[in-house]
């Protein structure tokens, strides 16, 4: 503080410094200081006084200052000690306290975060019960699923069985017949419906098993730790293994799975994962626009997952909702499902108790057809095929046999190329192979090989591609077919059955197949020709044991005609590039209502829709056969053949047609052909250039004597008409010359007279 005198008598002003310590005071003085004035108080008098004097002193000079050593010690605080990056002035009081606030702030901050968090579902209570829902659901597990769908099915069967029964117990006696189809209806429903409670009763057995064992392990931990606790500290032991088990909830509901079930907040589906539910399909038919935002599905069967891990359920859509609307939206249900369209097949349930509604939905775990195909069912066949019956096909997408029968039928096989036709056509072909009394006739438009395995065991065989060979196949066959209505003609029948063929030679199973058929029907000079006489096989051909299958690439209506290929009512649909391509197969509109081989991904090969019995196609992958399994098939059905005396017989002499036609001058006429080339013969036994091309009449007449064949050289002259010059005509003949007959009239006799030729 510095002051300035105002007195007079001082010529020069002398500043004087002072300089306050605490607690220091005048040195002069040592009297108690008075008490400072209160703060926004007032000063008394005297206390105002003494302040002067107080002031006049230290002005005069009479005050001398204490004697303060104000030298400190030199400390560098930003000094290091043997610990790296840790100043000094840590570890001073003023450190530690700076150390002692951070912590309790961290903490007391951490704990209101902690109070905080247990208001919302991150608490440890909400992860407690997170914890003991899931620790719940796992000891429950899915086994309740399949044990409810079995106890549907058990009261669906008690239920028919209980009609039945009623049924049967009031049908009256007197209607016999009725009276034994009630009984057997009723055993049959009563053996069904106890199967069906038997299945029950062991899932609900298996059911139990399966969750005491899972509660055990799920639930003994905790008990035995609260006990265990309880018996050695008491109440202390126990609440500590309630705690521990608390802890050991919370842990296991730590995670949020909220988002994931909850699918308004995040879309979920199969391909995903997630298991079919109930919700999921509803969610699914909305997104597809099958049913309204408001509707809802009826489940008939609750999803289940099989052995092969696809998914299937059974619904029923909202009242005046076809399943046929649902089939069309098939790629935006796929869509939806988040799996590939040929992973879903959607169909309409069959036989009693099927809906117009009610639609069966089936999801493959992958994409269906890719793994090897299994060898198929004929290799384990030891005895002969029956063709008459059902022929084995290959699976369908769950794995099922699907078998086709094919009497009185005919077939259409399309698809790209390399789809799988050749090898879908083995299935068939092999099974009519093996069966010795059917007869092949085969066409091979591609020229390729690919029947040239099965010609031994073939009547009729043109590999060449030929448009002309195949025209004469076909007229050969409709002659056949007219031979074959005669026979049942005569024989009072309608058409062909197992027991005619077996009876009948002429009347045996003749399948007619034709590759390729476009390159046939689209020729210039005989395609009309030969659809003409295919529509004329395949309308009338049926009932006379005709069976004819046709396989192409498009069978479109440039390539076979509309009036031919509705006719064929077996119609396979391998793979196509476009949905028209399928329809042409399977008839217009299929692609429409969800049947397309569009959708069938190239990895699937043989796989087609196959719609030859019901009423919608169905997926199915013909088996398999390698070249070696062929070759070992043909060789049995060879054997087979050799021993049933089936197998077809080499191109038939002159002689042998002449006989065939049941005629008196037939029979002499291929006497007279046989003894020409018996003579014939034995001259190209010792000169291989010789011909007999005359011979005495006497000669011929001593054969046709020695047939059996009376006959006189003036019926013989009527009846093998020489020119003049033939009469005429003499030869050396064991010394002598003699009239003779030249071959050439027998062979111009049989032309003008049967048509035939040598």
């Amino acid at each position: 503080m510095t002051e300035m005198p105002t007195g007079r008598g001082h010529e020069s002003t002398d500043l004087a410094t002072v300089t306050y310590l605490p607690g220091a005071g005048p040195a002069t003085d040592a009297s108690p200081r008075p008490a400072a004035p209160a703060l926004g108080g007032t000063t008394e008098p005297t206390d105002r006084a003494a302040v002067v004097e107080s002031a006049r002193r230290v002005l005069e000079g009479r005050v001398s200052p204490a004697p303060v050593d104000l030298d400190k010690a030199d400390v560098d605080l930003d000094a290091f000690d043997d610990r790296p990056l840790i100043p000094t002035w840590a570890k001073s009081p003023e450190g530690w306290a700076m150390y002692a606030g951070v912590v309790y702030r961290s903490r007391q901050r951490a704990f209101r975060r902690w109070v905080r968090r247990q208001r919302t579902n991150r608490g440890h209570v909400a992860q407690f019960k997170r914890g003991a829902r899931r620790v719940q659901d796992w000891v429950v597990g899915f086994e309740g699923i399949q044990t409810q769908a079995l106890a549907h099915q058990a009261h669906v069967a008690a239920k028919e069985a209980r009609a039945a029964a009623r049924a049967a117990r009031y049908t009256p006696a007197l209607m016999k017949n009725k009276k034994e189809v009630a009984l057997r209806e009723a055993d049959r429903t009563q053996t069904v419906a106890m199967q069906a409670v038997n299945a029950h009763k062991q899932a609900k057995k298996y059911r139990r098993r399966l969750r005491a064992m899972r509660a055990g392990a799920a639930y003994g931990p905790p008990v035995a730790a609260i006990t265990g606790g309880y018996v050695e500290a008491g109440l202390f032991g126990a609440s500590a293994g309630a705690l521990a088990t608390f802890a050991g909830g919370a842990f296991a509901g730590r995670h949020l799975v909220t988002e994931e079930t909850d699918w308004s907040a995040d879309w979920r589906s199969l391909g995903d994962g997630d298991p079919m539910t109930a919700p999921m399909l509803d969610e699914v038919f909305r997104r597809a626009k099958v049913i309204g935002a408001e509707e809802s599905l009826h489940l008939v069967q609750m999803p289940m997952l099989d052995a092969r891990g696809a998914w299937s359920a059974v619904v029923d859509l909202p009242p005046g909702i076809p399943a046929k609307k649902a089939m069309r939206c098939l790629p935006e249900i796929a869509g939806a499902l988040g799996v590939e369209e040929a992973q879903v097949s959607l169909t309409k349930p069959k036989g009693k108790g099927s809906r117009a509604g009610r639609l069966e939905i089936y999801v493959s775990k992958d994409l269906p057809f890719t793994e090897s195909a299994e060898a198929g069912p004929l290799l384990a066949l030891e005895a002969a095929a029956n063709f008459w019956g059902r022929i084995a096909i290959g699976p369908d997408v769950r794995g099922l046999p699907i078998s086709i029968s094919v009497v009185e039928r005919s077939g259409l096989i399309g698809g790209e190329p390399g789809a799988g036709k050749s090898a879908s056509g083995n299935v068939i072909l092999l099974a009519a192979a093996l069966d010795p009394r059917v007869i092949l006739w085969l066409a091979d438009g591609k020229g390729g090989g690919d029947l040239e395995p099965f010609e031994p065991l073939c009547e009729y065989f043109e590999g060449d591609a030929d448009p002309e060979a195949f025209y004469e196949m076909l007229k050969a066959a409709v002659r056949d077919m007219k031979d074959r209505y005669a026979l049942l003609k005569k024989l009072g029948k309608r058409k062909v059955t197992e027991e005619l063929a077996n009876k009948y030679p002429l009347l045996r199973q003749k399948l007619l197949w034709v590759d390729e058929l476009m390159f046939y029907t689209t020729d210039d000079d005989f395609g009309k020709k030969i659809t003409k006489l295919l529509r004329n096989l395949v309308s009338r051909g049926r009932a006379a044991g005709i069976i004819t299958f046709c396989a192409t690439q498009k069978p479109g209506s440039d390539v076979v005609d509309t009036s031919l290929r509705d006719l064929l009512s077996i119609r396979w649909a391998l793979r196509c590039t476009t949905p028209e391509a399928s329809d042409t197969i399977l008839g217009k509109g299929a692609a429409a209502a969800g049947y397309s081989a569009k959708t069938i991904e190239p990895e699937m090969r043989g796989a087609g829709l196959l719609w030859a019995e019901g009423s919608n196609p169905v997926m199915v992958r013909a088996d398999y056969y390698t070249d070696d399994q062929v070759e070992l098939l043909l060789k049995r059905a060879y054997d087979l053949r050799e021993a049933a005396g089936t197998l077809p017989e080499g191109p038939k002499t002159l002689a042998d047609q002449l006989r065939e036609l049941d005629d008196d001058d037939a029979a002499v006429l291929a006497v007279l052909v046989d003894v020409f080339n018996a003579y014939d013969q034995q001259a190209k036994a010792t000169d291989a250039s010789a011909a007999v091309d005359w011979l005495p009449g006497s000669v011929l007449l001593d054969a046709l004597r020695a047939a059996g064949l009376d006959i006189t050289a003036e019926k013989l002259g009527a009846l093998v008409v020489r020119t003049a010059d033939e009469k005429k005509t003499k030869k050396e003949w064991e010394g002598s010359r003699v009239n003779g007959y030249p071959l050439a009239a027998v062979a111009r006799t049989v032309q003008a007279k049967y048509g035939l030729t040598a």
